[in-house]
């Protein structure tokens, strides 16, 4: 080759190598481009898979359920509405909608207004206490035949002590005896 060429090789004058090195160059960038595909979605699942997000769209299903995610304030009073939303909420409502078998579910929590109150210390107290005692009652599962009715007149005469129930029943390790 060198005899018909007169001269060294040069491998950037030569087309069947250049295209080689671009086919190379795009086959790198598409398996980059997919691997970065691969992260985002991995983090999108674990996203969605961590901070408790399966069990608050379970805990939150069970109180649509049982009726206590109406979106009328005062129900049982004018101090406020049964269930006080938290921003992670929101973030279970994604996981229900990502999972084709909850979209329905999903609907139906949407359809709630899920909004968070903006200050939480504005928020009554006994409107705190009996919001957490529901929302501990339908993780736990013992929503079932339960009047909120009684966590409302419970939270209204003692809220620390609802409170206190509230964090008893969440309290890891406790029997459910």
């Amino acid at each position: 080759m060198l005899a018909t060429t007169g001269g060294t090789y040069d491998s950037k004058a030569d087309a069947v190598v250049q295209d080689e090195l671009a086919a190379e160059a795009a086959a790198a960038a598409e398996a980059e481009d997919e691997l970065r595909d691969l992260e985002m979605e991995q983090e999108r699942q674990v996203r969605l898979h961590s901070n408790g997000l399966p069990e608050r769209a379970h805990m939150l299903m069970a109180l649509e359920k049982a009726g206590l995610l109406d979106r009328t304030e005062g129900r049982y009073g004018a101090e406020g509405p049964l269930v006080l939303h938290e921003p992670e909420d929101l973030h279970a409502l994604d996981y229900l909608n990502e999972y084709g078998e909850f979209y329905e579910m999903f609907r139906i929590l949407e359809g709630h207004g899920m909004t968070p109150p903006r200050d939480l210390d504005a928020v009554p107290a006994s409107v705190r206490a009996h919001s957490a005692l529901l929302r501990a009652m339908a993780r736990a599962g013992t929503l079932e035949g339960f009047d909120a009715g009684h966590a409302v007149r419970l939270a209204q005469a003692d809220p620390d002590a609802v409170l206190a129930l509230a964090a008893w029943i969440e309290a890891p390790g406790r029997s459910t005896r």
